[in-house]
């Protein structure tokens, strides 16, 4: 049993609160969840793009349809969770039942055709129709494992202070989903072993990258049905419901909650570093060959250590980020230490292309320029982790205050707005991506001629294209995300729900349903 810090007298109040084997088991199901979403954002864009060379407009293309299609899909899904009735309660079912059909799913979406294997129209479309259809099935399936993910925290506990506790080791356990990513690295390291076998590159990197695709979610779906396995719901449910039609009405009307949900969408672009920061990796670093780790015979220790200093700063900063707020948020406020990220953590995002073009394009001919872009990305990654955090904690908070008004919690359809919010950020960063990929003709066939290049030995990434192509990357995990952190803290200037008053609020909760079981 966890102890109140609020202002009630610890007797007052008795908390109904998970176990740290329940956590344990949520926070694995977690962890593999997230395995699942970052093979997908991360390595996905950069399979369809650099290895079966999809067009760069028709991959942003896809990204954005799926996303619109969210903007109703997971509300919708909301509402149906919060009308679940079931001997386990309203999320656990789904946590259930769902990881396998979203494990194979994901492996689908890498199973399609290579674009520049076929010159007929009708193939091109079939495979790009394939890319969207599996995708946009991907997007579907995943909110229904998502939502109740999520939402089942402000059910496990109705102590404000365990269920930030479980935010926040959430939060930080779905950044070390982040091996995920390691698919974009893995198929690539794997694929010699197919070049050996006779196959040509393109058909060797392909191959690779399906079996780790497998090999990844395979292993992610394991570790997602935990989740289901563990958790028990305590929080009373009301017996009122509302229609999807009331539902859609109350996210709109539930003020606090309109203003996350605006300020999470403005801030879309910061997907951007998941979605071009592997690629990015890949291609700047190692030309797209992991094996020029190695050259003449010797490890490129210093590139190496570069890599390191970079990767401690992005994810020191994420991980530091996620873990201390939740602490700061009982000196400064929840509302103050949003707003503050928001607009601080602009700054460091726009010095990313600063240094860069400082480094006149080249970052590893010194070492400080080095150091100066891990400084840039600890600081941003700390906000962006920052806010991570307080998004999930304030919607959680605006969920008791539903509860408060209108007597109904609607866990499903607020936790739906946080999906929501993830899934168009990637659209609208895809978007963007496309765009910019477009403009300096970073697509299909110039991609395919610019590995054979690399491959070759006849230039270095960052000289591709007169350097275009890698200045487009860093401005695309620089530039966009600077101005969306600064637009997302405008809707939450004016936000209402204070810690104070939050507090007050679920103490009242705690109170009606205690009167409510003895009746």
């Amino acid at each position: 049993m966890s102890k109140n810090s609020n202002s009630v007298p610890s007797n007052a109040i008795k908390h109904n609160t998970y176990g740290g084997k329940e956590l344990t088991g949520y926070l694995v199901g977690l962890a593999g969840q997230n395995i699942i979403y970052n093979i997908i954002a991360g390595g996905l864009q950069y399979y369809w793009q650099s290895i079966i060379f999809l067009p760069a407009m028709a991959i942003s293309t896809i990204f954005f349809i799926a996303r619109v299609w969210d903007a109703i899909n997971d509300p919708m899904m909301g509402s149906i969770v919060d009308h679940t009735r079931s001997k386990w309660g309203k999320c656990k079912p789904y946590l259930m039942f769902v990881p396998i059909p979203i494990g194979i799913i994901t492996i689908l979406t890498f199973c399609n055709g290579t674009y520049t294997d076929y010159s007929s129209t009708g193939m091109h479309v079939l495979i790009i129709a394939w890319a969207a259809i599996s995708y946009i099935l991907w997007g579907m399936t995943y909110t229904v494992g998502d939502i109740p993910l999520w939402g089942v925290t402000s059910l496990m506990t109705d102590d404000e202070n365990d269920r930030a506790k479980a935010l926040s080791l959430a939060r930080i356990v779905a950044n070390a989903g982040a091996i995920g990513m390691l698919i974009t690295f893995a198929g690539k390291a794997l694929s010699p072993m197919f070049q050996n076998k006779g196959m040509d590159i393109i058909h060797a990197d392909k191959t690779s990258y399906i079996i780790i695709a497998v090999i990844l979610t395979v292993f992610a779906t394991i570790l997602f049905q935990f989740a289901g396995f563990s958790v028990k719901e305590r929080v009373q449910q009301s017996e009122k419901k509302y229609t999807m039609k009331e539902n859609f009405k109350i996210m709109v009307s539930n003020d606090p909650f309109r203003r996350l949900l605006i300020s999470g969408i403005l801030r879309s672009p910061i997907q951007l570093l998941s979605i071009v920061g592997l690629s990015l990796v890949m291609y700047y670093f190692f030309d797209n060959n992991l094996a020029n780790l190695v050259v003449d015979g010797k490890l490129q220790i210093v590139k190496i250590v570069q890599l390191l200093v970079m990767a401690i700063g992005l994810l020191g900063g994420m991980i530091i980020g996620t873990a201390v707020t939740p602490k700061l948020t009982g000196k400064f406020g929840k509302k103050q230490l949003y707003n503050f990220y928001s607009i601080a953590g602009a700054l460091p995002y726009f010095l990313i292309f600063v240094v860069y073009k400082l480094a006149d394009g080249n970052l590893m001919k010194n070492m400080a320029y080095v150091i100066l872009m891990a400084v840039m990305m600890f600081a941003s990654s700390w906000a962006m982790g920052s806010i991570n955090i307080l998004q999930s904690i304030m919607i959680a908070d605006c969920v008791d205050y539903e509860e408060y008004k209108n007597g109904v919690r609607t866990d499903g359809v607020f936790f739906s707005g946080q999906s929501f919010i993830t899934k168009l950020s990637m659209g609208v960063s895809s978007l963007i991506s496309g765009f910019i990929y477009s403009a300096v003709h970073y697509t299909d066939k110039y991609i395919e001629v610019l590995n054979t290049n690399l491959a070759e030995g006849k230039y270095h990434f960052f000289e591709a294209n007169d350097g275009k192509y890698a200045m487009a990357m860093f401005l695309l995990i620089s530039v966009p995300p600077a101005i969306g952190m600064l637009l997302s803290a405008i809707p939450t200037i004016k936000y209402s729900l204070t810690d104070k008053e939050h507090t007050r609020i679920l103490n009242e909760l705690i109170e009606r349903r205690a009167k409510k079981s003895e009746d």
